[in-house]
């Protein structure tokens, strides 16, 4: 059977728009009758409704994101680092919102009217670090991913530490089921559930685990790489489609790419700025990627391309996340994305 994909780049001229003012809108969650819900570093989220209104939900505004300065490296860096900074997002069975904290080093849930709940901050009796993203699957099931337990997490980022792990919360719990990555950020289940995708961005590279939830408590196990075991950028943000494609966004490199159910790549979109985007890979290959390389690394369309998330009434229009972008970019696909655990 063919591929969709077969052929197919994003037209830059057919992208469109979504969304002002936003601030690092690193993660959207999209609905059947259009609404999006866009992480927001004022410490909640940014509701777009289907007629582009937008509202800011959250318990207390933060402005110390949109206030910092961007003149140099070190000020960057604190933005990025410090106060809280909502990152993935899940819906919960009741609507109610999923965030992982990236700043405060916290899992909660938040009402649609902006109440918000700690959910977990500790995992055996340790700071549960730098979560990263959360994922509700059919299950019921809470799967959380923690980046590394460094402070601030950029060392992490520019050293390729494998301290990165993947937890489950559950009816018994919260615990940790795989460790050892490098820079845990988003996952997915694939279609049947049976296989969860881990992107380690330092990797870098994804990787597979089987699921088994024959026990009391869920279990990860066959680790394996799939796909090519380097990337040629940064993986951040997954999604499947309904043929099994994972999209993949390269954050900085700023490239979509996707991995055929073969395990092969595919560039769909290149928004990256070739000349920063090797200073950045040889400073990796060399083992330390300062906080000034990385900084340089950027596209256009979604700066820090970090994410992606397929919606429309036909789940066929992609929306693209960013670290330092202010809006949200979207087109179409040829083919539809795979729904996650709320969309039916």
């Amino acid at each position: 059977m063919s591929n969709p994909l077969d052929g197919f780049t994003v037209d830059r001229a057919a992208i469109a728009y979504v969304g002002h003012d936003l601030q690092r809108p690193e993660c959207i969650l999209a609905e059947p009758d259009g609404t999006l819900w866009s992480a927001d570093a004022r410490g909640g989220v940014m509701r777009i409704a289907p007629n582009g209104t937008q509202r800011f939900i959250g318990q207390q505004a933060d402005a110390r994101f949109g206030a910092a300065t961007a003149r140099d490296a070190q000020a960057v860096e604190q933005k990025f680092t410090t106060g809280t900074l909502p990152n993935g997002l899940a819906f919960a069975a009741n609507g109610d919102i999923l965030i992982s904290n990236f700043g405060t080093d916290v899992l909660e849930v938040m009402t649609r009217e902006g109440h918000t709940r700690l959910l977990a901050d500790t995992i055996d009796g340790q700071s549960i670090g730098k979560v990263n993203f959360v994922l509700r699957d059919a299950h019921g099931r809470v799967w959380i991913t923690v980046s590394t337990r460094m402070n601030p997490w950029t060392q992490a980022a520019g050293t390729r530490v494998r301290d990165g792990y993947v937890a489950v919360l559950d009816d018994t719990g919260v615990y940790v089921v795989a460790d050892g990555f490098h820079f845990t950020n988003e996952i997915r289940l694939d279609a049947k559930g049976e296989w969860l995708y881990i992107v380690e961005t330092t990797g870098p590279h994804i990787t597979r685990m089987r699921v088994d939830g024959s026990g009391p408590r869920v279990r990860l196990i066959e680790r394996e790489v799939f796909g090519p075991s380097h990337l040629g950028g940064f993986p951040d943000g997954i999604a499947f489609d309904a043929h099994g494609n994972l999209w993949c966004t390269l954050v900085m490199v700023d490239q979509l790419i996707a991995l055929t159910p073969q395990g092969d790549k595919r560039i769909l979109l290149d928004d990256g700025n070739p000349e920063a985007s090797r200073r950045l890979l040889e400073s990796m290959a060399a083992g330390y990627v300062s906080p000034e390389t990385m900084l340089a690394a950027r596209g256009s369309i979604a700066p820090w391309m970090a994410s992606i998330t397929f919606g429309g009434p036909d789940l066929r229009t992609v929306y693209l996340g960013s670290l330092m972008g202010t809006r949200i970019p979207f087109f179409r696909s040829p083919v539809a994305g795979l729904p996650l655990a709320h969309w039916n």
